[in-house]
């Protein structure tokens, strides 16, 4: 019988259906760090979201037979010793196609019309003390006839690349940075970042990705350019973010994710950036609409599953 662990529920709101085949349930709404090991000691299935699997934790848990990720990334987990213990992996794929490519619309439709300045100074009242019926403290952009280059392809990429059609904009497919030859399709990285208006990330984090915008590329970017990350907080150098937002070498960034999270001493976090309206900054719930939810729920199960049948689906190992 099989004894599932579940270590973070509290980190998916939604309705986690019960395995049919036989089994014991624990669940637990979140776990420390230094709880993980005692927690999952004696599971054959665990369910994890953000928690650490590293090697020498897997080398205590000798009856452990899934990891089954509640998310997509899986950085969290040590993907090669699962492999030499003889531990599946699975994550969860696709169900957030349609609510991050919108949230990632919703961050730049706020930079590009000032939404947050504009509110922020209505409750000042700045329009009641208005001597005409508007004003243009915070110049608008369109997005129509904007370049916006994405860096990472994939069901997230895609469903940025058909909204920001449907706006008018023309798209942008970058290169690896570094790659030797460019795919049919792509332009090279370098000419991406010189060239786009917008640039929207939506790639996985490797020790190849991190720090994949630094402070050659802020530089390179053009001094209108909006920078946007929905994907993983390392894939910026955010002292450097900091830095060219103030010298204002980009226009604006709006970021879900942060290198650590929850943030704890992060440049980012600085008043000044949070409260000037060039900067935007949500909790990584650019995933989380219920909808989007309640699929992720749904596909782990289904993967837990499949891998009590004997036929383990979106396996990383």
């Amino acid at each position: 019988m099989h004894r599932i662990v579940v270590l973070e529920a509290g980190a998916v709101i939604a309705t986690l259906r019960r395995p049919a085949f036989a089994h014991e349930w624990v669940e637990y709404a979140a776990t420390r760090q230094e709880q993980v090991a005692e927690r999952l000691a004696g599971a054959t299935i665990a369910v994890v979201n953000k928690r650490q699997l590293g090697a020498e934790l897997l080398a205590g848990l000798p009856t452990l037979r899934l990891i089954a990720i509640a998310a997509t990334g899986y950085n969290n987990v040590d993907l090669e010793a699962c492999r030499a213990r003889g531990i599946v992996v699975c994550n969860v794929r696709g169900y957030a196609r349609q609510t991050v490519p919108e949230h990632v619309f919703a961050l730049l439709l706020a930079l590009a019309r000032q939404i947050g300045p504009y509110h922020r100074s209505v409750a000042a009242g700045r329009w009641q003390r208005s001597e005409q019926f508007c004003y243009f403290d915070y110049p608008i952009r369109d997005l129509a006839g904007q370049t916006l280059g994405l860096l990472g392809a994939g069901s997230l990429g895609e469903g940025v690349a058909r909204i920001a059609a449907a706006f008018g904009m023309h798209v942008l497919r970058g290169e690896r940075k570094g790659a030797a030859s460019v795919r049919e399709g792509y332009v090279d990285f370098d000419t991406l970042i010189r060239t786009a208006d917008v640039i929207s990330l939506h790639c996985p984090l490797t020790e190849a990705t991190r720090h994949l915008i630094g402070a050659a590329e802020l530089a390179a970017m053009k001094p209108t350019a909006l920078l946007l990350n929905t994907a993983r907080g390392g894939l910026v150098d955010e002292a450097a973010l900091a830095e060219a937002l103030r010298a204002r070498r980009i226009a604006g960034a709006g970021f879900d994710v942060l290198s650590e999270e929850p943030p704890r001493d992060n440049p980012l976090l600085a008043p000044d950036l949070l409260e000037a309206g060039r900067f935007l900054l949500t909790p990584h719930v650019a995933w989380s609409s219920r909808e989007a939810m309640q699929a992720l729920a749904d596909q782990l199960m289904d993967n837990i599953d499949a891998f009590a049948a004997g036929t383990p689906r979106n396996r990383l190992a």
